[in-house]
């Protein structure tokens, strides 16, 4: 009996060591490119796999964007703990991450971001090293992948994902910093959805509202993640962080309320990038320091969800 407790004492530093195996592959949407990654435990087979999708922004594959500076390395640093523990993980660039796609994007939408998870979705369904498909939405991902799942699709898992349509989202954090730019903003949110265009653009709300923004903006504006959450009929996650500083608490009661019976939690000191910090400051700097610890407690809840 003694010898037994040993052996299961020791099972978990086995998983732990166990070699991680990578392959690199180049999905398509039509023209649109979608590198990515696929990392799992070496000679293992029926493997429970994540498909990751991302937040805002052109996001790579590691969860990093060039040209804004942020080097966070969180979807890569998920991805290695997961690993870890038995769980096979996709994550792949965006396709507004990739540079030869910039040519052959045209106007895009939400939809689009849909499509493409759809694409790996259906990569990966047949193959048999893997015996269930979960889906983790991340920010704006989060919608996508409400949007997203299929009959394949095991689980999903929301990560910080809002619970408002984004112009109420953009509005909320406007007011907080300056009521007039607030209400400049839910103008031009007006002037969008009513004309299908906004003439002129305040300068300060030009990054926003760009020419080349406002096709998306009003794909995304039409969508509700209370609408669209209470169609999920498999089992859900939801997680936010309890030192995010762009989705609140109030976003993941507002989903749970939609989704009554979904798991969800508020992950002690955890930020929108999933790393766990102690003071704005490392709030901050987590951004763009890859050396920041990934929550522990995000990679304990999510692999609880995963093999319960």
């Amino acid at each position: 009996m003694r010898l037994l407790i040993i052996l299961i004492a020791l099972l978990p530093f086995v998983v732990h060591s166990q070699k991680i195996t990578q392959e690199e592959l180049t999905l398509k949407n039509g023209e649109i490119e979608l590198p990515g990654t696929l990392s799992l435990p070496e000679f293992q087979s029926k493997l429970p796999l994540i498909i990751f999708i991302h937040g805002s922004g052109n996001v790579d594959r590691n969860g990093n964007q060039a040209g804004v500076g942020i080097n966070a390395n969180y979807i890569k640093a998920l991805s290695d703990s997961l690993n870890k523990r038995g769980i096979a993980f996709y994550r792949y660039d965006k396709r507004t991450a990739t540079l030869s796609n910039l040519e052959k994007l045209g106007s895009i939408t939400i939809m689009n971001f849909m499509d493409d998870a759809k694409i790996a979705i259906d990569h990966f369904k047949n193959d048999p090293r893997f015996n269930s498909l979960f889906l983790i939405g991340h920010s704006q991902g989060s919608l996508v992948g409400m949007l997203s799942i299929t009959p394949d699709i095991k689980g999903f898992i929301s990560i910080a994902g809002p619970g408002q349509t984004i112009d109420s989202t953009i509005l909320e954090q406007l007011h907080k910093q300056n009521p007039d730019v607030a209400k400049l903003a839910e103008e031009h949110f007006t002037e969008l959805m009513t004309t299908d265009t906004i003439v002129n653009v305040h300068p300060f709300l030009m990054q926003l509202f760009k020419p080349q923004n406002q096709s998306f903006i009003k794909s995304w504006i039409v969508l509700d993640p209370v609408a669209e959450i209470k169609k999920i009929n498999i089992p859900i996650l939801l997680l936010n962080g309890g030192e995010d500083l762009q989705v609140t608490e109030k976003d993941l009661e507002i989903l749970k309320e939609a989704q009554p019976n979904a798991k969800s939690e508020l992950v002690p000191h955890m930020n929108h990038v999933l790393k766990e910090v102690y003071s704005t400051s490392e709030n901050q700097k987590s951004y763009f320091q890859e050396s920041y610890p990934l929550s522990s407690k995000l990679v304990e809840l999510i692999t609880a969800f995963i093999n319960p």
